[in-house]
C-alpha cells in the first residue's frame, strides 16, 4: 500500500510540477507579447513626433509644396481645413490653401504642441495634437492662433501619408 501511495503521490508532483512549467510558459509569453507592444507604441510615438514636427516645418515654408510629400494624392480624399470648410483631392488642397492663405503670408510658424496622441492598427494611423499658428501678413497684420489638428495616416511602401486631416480653430468666446 505504501508503494502505490508513493507513486500516486509521485504522478501527482509530476502533474503539478508540468502544470508550473504550462503556467510560466504563457505568463513569460504575455509579457513577452506586452513588452513588444510597450516598445511598438514607444517607436510608433517617436516616429510621428518626428513626422508631425517635420509636417509643421513644411507648411512654416509658406509654400503648399514642401509638406505635398506628407500627402496621399489620391482625388477622392477629403481635408477639413479652417476656411474653406473641406477640399476634395490633393490638387484642391494645395491649390486652394496656397490661394487662400499662403500667398497672403509673409511669414507662417506652425508649432505642433507637446500632447501628441498617436493611435495605430496595423497600416493605419490617426495622430491629434494641438497646434500653434503664428501668420504674419503682406500687409503687417499678424495673426496668431491655437488650433487642433487631426491626421488619418496611411502606410504606403516604406511612408506614412496623410489620407485625411482636419484643422479647426475652437470658437471664439464671447
Amino acid at each position: 500500500m505504501t508503494a502505490s501511495m508513493g507513486r500516486a503521490s509521485n504522478k501527482n508532483a509530476e502533474r503539478w510540477r508540468w502544470l508550473l512549467y504550462v503556467v510560466l510558459a504563457v505568463v513569460g509569453a504575455l509579457l513577452t507579447f506586452v513588452g513588444a507592444r510597450a516598445q511598438q507604441k514607444a517607436t510608433d510615438d517617436a516616429m510621428f513626433r518626428k513626422l508631425i514636427d517635420s509636417f509643421c516645418a513644411a507648411w512654416s515654408t509658406g509654400t503648399a509644396e514642401a509638406p505635398a510629400k506628407f500627402y496621399a494624392k489620391d482625388s477622392g480624399l477629403v481635408f477639413y481645413d479652417v476656411a474653406p470648410f473641406a477640399y476634395h483631392g490633393w490638387k484642391e488642397f494645395h491649390d486652394g490653401v496656397q490661394k487662400e492663405f499662403l500667398d497672403n503670408a509673409s511669414e507662417i510658424k506652425l508649432t505642433a504642441g507637446t500632447d501628441l496622441k498617436v493611435s495605430r492598427r496595423g497600416m493605419i494611423a490617426w495622430t491629434v495634437v494641438p497646434m500653434h499658428l503664428l501668420e504674419k501678413s503682406k500687409n503687417g497684420k499678424t495673426t496668431e492662433m491655437d488650433l487642433r489638428y487631426t491626421g488619418i495616416w496611411e502606410k504606403r511602401g516604406a511612408n506614412w501619408v496623410l489620407v485625411h486631416d482636419h484643422l479647426s480653430a475652437p470658437a471664439a468666446e464671447n
